[in-house]
């Protein structure tokens, strides 16, 4: 199983450089290869759109959202199951990215578990 988890790209994209390292190794332990990018912009100009098998986005960053690049990727037919992670993010939110298609809509601070099964779930569709 972690042969195959290492064989799919989980991106990471937040602009709190703690937050990131702590997902970067959190991923890296449950045996998972993972990027971290810290603005949308970053991943967008990566190239490895086409690529990852699982986004986790916060929603809000600075320049483009974690929600604005949800709906680009799609517009750009770039399906990859995304989990959300946010400090700020209420009910009424969840439930917009969620009808959006998001795998999934987490509030900081969350479940290191809880999003590894997120992760472990996006991965299987």
């Amino acid at each position: 199983m972690v042969i195959q988890a290492k064989a799919k790209l989980v991106a990471v994209v937040d602009d709190d450089e703690l937050m990131r390292n702590a997902l970067h190794g959190l991923l890296k332990a449950a045996g998972y290869s993972s990027r971290v990018f810290a603005s949308a912009e970053d991943f967008l100009s990566s190239g490895l759109q086409r690529t990852t098998a699982c986004l986790i986005a916060d929603v809000r960053m600075p320049g483009m959202s974690g929600l604005e690049l949800f709906g680009k990727l799609n517009d750009d037919h770039c399906g990859i199951p995304t989990i959300f992670i946010t400090a700020h993010g209420g009910e009424k939110m969840r439930m917009e990215a969620l009808r959006a298609g998001a795998a999934e809509f987490l509030t900081k601070p969350f479940d290191n578990t809880v999003l590894l099964q997120h992760v472990r779930a996006a991965l299987e569709t």
